[in-house]
């Protein structure tokens, strides 16, 4: 399982990278490797202000669907188009190419709630 040592994580598997004001908003390689082959992703929040632990959209998987969840509280700025055509990339590459939204935190003291890598892993028995 990769996990990343400079993005926060919640206990839901999905992943932040800060970057000033904004943020990248991903699943984690344990989430898509627990889903299977990822099919679909939807996000119909863009240009919507959303708290952390609202449901921001869905991804879809061969087997099931499941919602994905806001880390912070922010306003949905982006979505990953190269999910819409190719959605099998978060299974490729969930860190990089296949992050989901990009985000304008509304509340930074909320990161520090987040799990940090070593954080995520042990309760993911890595």
């Amino acid at each position: 399982m990769n996990v990343p040592a400079n993005l926060k994580y919640t206990k839901d598997h999905e992943w932040l990278k800060v970057n000033g004001e904004e943020a990248l908003v991903g699943i984690t390689d344990f989430a898509q490797h627990e889903l299977g082959d990822i099919v679909f992703v939807e996000v119909e929040t863009v240009g919507e202000n959303l708290a952390q632990h609202e449901s921001f959209g869905t991804i879809e998987a061969v087997k099931t669907v499941s919602d994905m969840f806001m880390p912070v509280a922010g306003e949905i700025l982006e979505f990953n188009e190269l999910l819409t055509t190719n959605p099998e990339t978060i299974n490729k590459d969930p860190y990089e190419k296949g992050w989901v939204i990009r985000i304008r935190i509304a509340n930074p003291g909320e990161i520090a709630g987040l799990l940090d890598a070593g954080q995520y892993a042990a309760q993911n028995g890595a």
